[in-house]
């Protein structure tokens, strides 16, 4: 079975740091492309930043270039997103998700409110 399980999100102030993890099982992770997405009640989700399977390439957002660093350890099968100088805006449901061209997994998203 494969399994995304997200974790860090919170409460956290606006200018605060949080660092979000997802740990992924049944699938060799090395090999699949991943992703970090968000969706908040007013928008629908919509692409934060993703890596290539070795993590040497990366893209960002244009509202989180330069404040959220995505990142990836395949040793410890875990895909990760540094968000630093959180902004209200920034409040939404975070997604992981793991893909190839013919096959993708989500996990069940992890809350990050950001308060002005």
């Amino acid at each position: 079975e494969v399994q995304l399980v997200e974790s860090g999100g919170g409460l956290v102030q606006a200018g605060g740091s949080l660092r979000l993890s997802c740990e992924v099982s049944g699938i060799t992770f090395s090999q699949y492309g991943a992703s970090w997405h968000r969706q908040s009640p007013e928008k629908a989700r919509e692409l934060v930043a993703s890596t290539s399977r070795a993590g040497s390439s990366t893209t960002y957002h244009d509202s989180v270039r330069g404040r959220f660093v995505i990142s990836r350890d395949n040793s410890r099968n875990t895909l990760y997103l540094q968000m630093n100088d959180l902004k209200p805006e920034d409040t939404a449901v975070y997604y992981c998700k793991a893909f190839t061209d013919r096959e993708s997994y989500w996990g069940r998203g992890t809350q990050v409110t950001v308060s002005s």
